[in-house]
């Protein structure tokens, strides 16, 4: 099938695992014996919630940067980003010692602007719109001479992000599933490419809120659809589905499921009740799937990326 020639094998996201071994955590994976109970299944969670930056996006930016050439390098990297990538591509920048330029919407949450500027980002605003983003980063990118990094659809962020799911079969465990929340897919097209190469049995599932429901749309009519006007409290999931990601989408994950935010809420708080741990409302996307439909996954080993934990602590929705 050549349809996969473009896409990263997995020779390449084993020696990407490598490459940013010196810039990320190799994050825990937890189980809950009370949420086994109520789930009816063994799961797994994968904890990038204590990733760098607080999520998954640590790995995709740390391997985009560290393939940069050295004539590259010399004018930096920007990119356009309200939330995690921004906070992860400037550290990213920074480790490596070059600059960064990070495009942000103006109405930015501050804790994010406040990352970003930590991490050492030059951050310049702009109007929060779709255009006024790409626009803005055109100008930034012809001024600077720096290299574009996209948030997910582009091959070497998403074989970074495939070394979450690489780490979770090292662990030896046999997974039935592997579930992923979906918004640019990044993360999904990642997981689903290593574990597919891996153990093609292994059903990978995306998992969406039904506010924000365009990879579900795009997956079941076999097209690509852009999200308009997405609702939903899982903010990190508003991003409408990238092209790259829609192709390894159609051709190596089994499923999506949607949730409501009434449900995602529910599966956020039993997280922070039976684990102790801060998770961010798009992580709990994949257990609030899986607690929806628990005769599917009756007695199995189910494995959750817990994509991350950066949550407004004076905003939690219970």
């Amino acid at each position: 099938m050549n349809e996969d020639m473009k896409f990263t094998s997995l020779e390449e996201i084993k020696a990407a695992h490598k490459r940013i071994q010196p810039f990320i955590h190799r994050t825990p994976i937890m189980k809950s014996e009370a949420i086994n109970q109520i789930a009816g299944c063994e799961i797994f969670f994968k904890c990038e919630n204590f990733q760098k930056v607080g999520a998954f996006k640590a790995r995709g930016a740390a391997n985009a940067v560290a393939k940069l050439t050295e004539e590259q390098k010399k004018n930096g990297v920007a990119t356009h980003s309200s939330g995690n990538h921004a906070a992860a591509l400037a550290r990213a920048a920074t480790v490596a010692g070059i600059k960064s330029y990070i495009v942000m919407p103006s109405n930015a949450p501050e804790i994010k602007k406040k990352a970003v500027k930590g991490y050492g980002g030059e951050i310049i605003e702009c109007e929060p719109n779709l255009i006024a983003r790409e626009t803005t980063l055109q100008e930034v990118v012809s001024r600077t001479g720096a290299t574009f990094i996209p948030p997910y659809d582009y091959m070497d962020v998403i074989e970074g992000q495939a070394t979450c799911a690489l780490e979770m079969w090292e662990e030896g465990i046999e997974f039935d599933a592997i579930m992923a929340p979906v918004g640019g897919g990044g993360l999904l097209g990642g997981t689903a490419l290593t574990t597919k190469y891996i153990s093609p049995k292994t059903k990978v599932i995306g998992c969406e809120p039904a506010g924000a429901d365009d990879a579900f749309r795009s997956f079941y009519s076999r097209k690509l659809i852009p999200m308009e006007g997405p609702k939903t409290i899982a903010d990190g999931l508003l991003t409408s589905l990238g092209k790259t990601n829609f192709q390894i989408i159609m051709q190596y994950v089994d499923d999506i499921l949607t949730v409501s935010d009434e449900e995602i809420i529910e599966a956020m708080r039993l997280i922070y009740e039976r684990m102790k741990i801060v998770i961010e409302p798009s992580c709990s996307v994949p257990l609030a799937a899986l607690l929806k439909h628990k005769k599917r996954f009756k007695a199995q080993k189910v494995g959750i990326i817990l994509s991350g934990g950066n949550v407004d602590l004076g905003k939690l929705p219970f």
